[in-house]
């Protein structure tokens, strides 16, 4: 394989202390030789790791020495390569290229780097590579460069008190940045100082506290400080302290205590929902906790419930409050036993209470009272109408501190109708005018009043009581026909018949149901026709048989259902008048104003006049709201006249008489819809600015007729103008009452 390899390693002594610094000069090693003397070739270099301690200080220092013999000596290059020479960090080692000699040239840590792996190299003066690249280990030796660390500054633990010994309370734990697998990170825990109590230890390995005798009592001490140690090189190294707080928590060990065993109180009469005093306790356990708190019974002295205890949240005293009222008359003294105890139940071990339980005696004070209503609110009832002076009721009361009714005046404090009147001395209640059952101050027929009694007391003591009156129904009307009119067929078999309904003023019970019937002094009517109850307040009426097409008045009698009943007779107007198919009048059915039965002039003289007004379509203006107005019925817009078409004096209004002055001149017309609203305000303001015409008919003063109105005039009823086109022939089918008329204006 060519040339042998040799390699002289110089190297520190074997067995060198490293941690004194001491160095021996490096040893050159040879080739190794067979036993026959046979030279033994080495494939590689083989350098055994370098150990150096951290820390070193003798820089530079020699590490070792490299050789290679395939050149004489000062024909081989030498270098070496990796971490602490061309990587980082940088510079911690170098090499003599000519001699091999490996330098440490700055000191190391080991606790940032344990060790470094180098490559070496042998190269002959031409670059060329004699030897294998082989590793070069260096191993950084620890010293004990570092304190351990306690990872909290102080530790935290809690344990009840009266734990046994041997009770967890907490953990301490410690690192060293030292190696682990040496002396220089074996840690130890200790504590150095917890007072002179000495009820804790520590587990020197695993830094676990616990305590170690019986006796910790929060009420004697409740915080204790232990100060703890840790030390590395198996407790004889460095050390490091740290602190530990444990806290000593509550138990219920404690009875809570009255400060003394009897308490005096006074409490005034008649009032409740006031504090009477203080029940002081005293209790050593935790303030606050549920071991602390108390709570207070009422054992015996208060059969009625008269009082209560609440705990103050601040101090724990029991504050005794009165619930309901006291009455001096009744009671004058109350011995109330009273016992305390905490939330949370009491340890087993705990010492029993010495003043567990104390005597409150409650002094009941004597005070004015004001006096009291028997009944209060007094409900009462009168009739409406009643007449003034009618007895409503006696509202009165007595003085719970005489238990007598006299030296009680009574006052009214509120009746808004004023319809009482109240007796001073007696509290009798009577009306002092009529009452009215529309009164707005009727709520569902109760009227509510409000009355005073004072007693004579000094200052005066008053009470407030209700009165609520129910104002009573009086059946005093008799129920109406809602409509007097109708139609029937004049054939029974057509229509439905003429429905009729009824009111009455009176409220239920006096009201409906309502009884119909036809009147009881005309009974010749039941042969023509009939009524029947549809349900309480409707009836029907229908025809026996046919009769004759005309106006019949009916005289029903209708009867409410109240005690007692109320009826009235009453006039009811049937037309009968021909049907067809369908049960309704035929269109221009005579029968309207037939006089079979009987019309009065009066209505003859309104049907006539509507038929007038109806044929001869005068021209009036309808306002049916103060800004709308019908422009149809206004003007005439398309038969409008110019003003100059107007010859000789102008048209002077309808209503004037002619001895006045004319009107102001005519004003131009509106000349689109929307400008109507101006033309009528503007008409108005010159007819209330004009002095010579009078408002004779103001209706007038804003109709224009225009040109070639299409109707008559209303002048006169007996005038035929404008009526030549009219025939009123068709008036002699009406019956004899209408052939005057005919002859009058038909056609002759």
């Amino acid at each position: 394989m060519g040339t042998a390899l040799l390699f002289s390693l110089c190297l520190l002594a074997q067995g060198l202390n490293l941690s004194m610094g001491m160095t021996v000069p490096p040893s050159p090693l040879y080739l190794w030789r067979h036993p026959t003397g046979l030279n033994r070739v080495r494939r590689a270099w083989v350098i055994p790791p370098i150990s150096v301690s951290e820390n070193h200080k003798r820089i530079p220092y020699t590490l070792v020495q490299i050789k290679s013999d395939k050149q004489q000596l000062g024909g081989v290059i030498y270098s070496i390569k990796g971490p602490g020479v061309d990587e980082e960090p940088f510079g911690i080692f170098s090499i003599d290229k000519f001699t091999g000699k490996v330098f440490l040239n700055a000191m190391l840590d080991r606790e940032k780097t344990d060790h470094f792996r180098l490559k070496a190299f042998a190269l002959d003066l031409g670059g060329s590579t004699l030897e294998d690249p082989t590793d070069l280990e260096i191993v950084v030796v620890d010293q004990n460069d570092n304190r351990p660390v306690f990872q909290q500054e102080v530790f935290t633990g809690h344990v009840l008190e009266g734990a046994i010994p041997g009770t967890y309370v907490t953990k301490a734990e410690a690192t060293d940045a030292d190696d682990p697998n040496t002396d220089n990170a074996a840690l130890r825990y200790s504590i150095l100082d917890q007072g002179e109590t000495g009820h804790f230890s520590i587990d020197e390995l695993t830094g676990e506290i616990r305590t170690v005798q019986v006796g910790l009592d929060r009420e004697v001490v409740g915080v204790y400080n232990l100060t703890l140690q840790v030390a590395d090189m198996s407790g004889d190294g460095l050390t490091n302290t740290a602190t530990a707080v444990i806290y000593v928590d509550d138990i219920n060990d404690n009875a809570p205590e009255f400060t003394r065993e009897e308490f005096s109180m006074r409490a005034d009469e008649a009032i409740s929902g006031i504090d009477v005093g203080r029940l002081e306790v005293q209790d050593k356990d935790l303030p606050g906790s549920p071991n602390w708190v108390a709570k207070f019974t009422i054992l015996e002295g208060d059969p009625g419930g008269q009082f209560a205890i609440r705990t103050d949240p601040k101090t724990n005293d029991g504050i005794l409050s009165v619930v309901k009222p006291l009455d001096h008359e009744s009671r004058e003294q109350y011995q109330l036993r009273v016992a305390v105890q905490n939330e949370a139940p009491l340890q087993a071990s705990a010492p029993k209470a010495a003043r567990g339980l104390a005597t409150v005696t409650v002094e009941v004070q004597d005070v004015n009272e004001p006096p009291v209503f028997h009944t209060n609110p007094l409900r009462a009832s009168v009739a409406e109408g009643a007449a003034p002076g009618t007895d409503v009721t006696t509202f009165f009361a007595r003085d719970p501190d005489t238990q007598q009714h006299q030296h009680i005046s009574y006052f009214k404090d509120y009746d808004p109708e004023d319809w009482l009147q109240v007796d001073r001395a007696t509290g009798r209640i009577q009306t002092k005018r009529a009452i009215n059952p529309d009164s707005p101050f009727l709520k569902d027929g109760w009227y509510r009043a409000i009355i005073l009694a004072s007693d004579d007391a000094s200052p005066a003591r008053t009470a407030t009581g209700t009165l609520s009156i129910e104002i009573l129904e009086v059946n005093d009307h008799a129920p109406l026909l809602t409509t007097p009119t109708g139609t029937l067929c004049s054939d029974p078999a057509q229509g439905s018949g003429l429905i009729l309904s009824a009111t009455d003023e009176d409220l239920p019970p006096h009201g409906a149901p309502f009884h119909f019937q036809l009147s009881p002094s005309s009974p010749e009517l039941a042969r023509n026709w009939s009524i029947s109850q549809l349900n309480v307040t409707h009836a029907r009426l229908r025809l026996r048989t046919e009769a004759q097409e005309g106006l019949y008045s009916l005289s029903l009698l209708l009867q409410d259902s109240g005690q007692p009943p109320q009826q009235l007779e009453q006039l009811l107007n049937v037309t009968v008048c021909r049907c067809g198919e369908a049960g309704l009048c035929t269109p221009g059915a005579a029968a309207l104003l037939a006089g079979g039965a009987g019309i009065s002039l009066v209505a003859l003289v309104i049907v006539l006049a509507s038929i007038i007004l109806l044929l001869c379509k005068p021209p009036f203006v309808y306002r049916t709201s103060p800004e709308a107005y019908d422009i149809n019925q206004l003007r005439h817009p398309a038969e409008l006249v110019p003003q100059a078409s107007f010859r000789g004096r102008q048209p002077l209004r309808k209503d004037t008489p002619y001895h006045r002055v004319p009107p102001q001149p005519s004003r131009a017309l509106p000349a689109s819809p929307s400008d109507i609203a101006d033309f009528i305000s503007d008409g108005l303001e010159a007819a209330d600015n004009d002095p010579s015409v009078p408002p004779y008919d103001t209706a007038l003063i804003y109709d224009y007729e225009g040109e070639g109105s299409l109707a008559g005039t209303l002048s006169s009823i007996l005038s035929s103008l404008g009526d030549e086109d009219q025939d009123y022939d068709y008036l002699r089918d009406w019956g004899p009452r209408f052939t005057r008329l005919a002859d009058m204006y038909g056609q002759h």
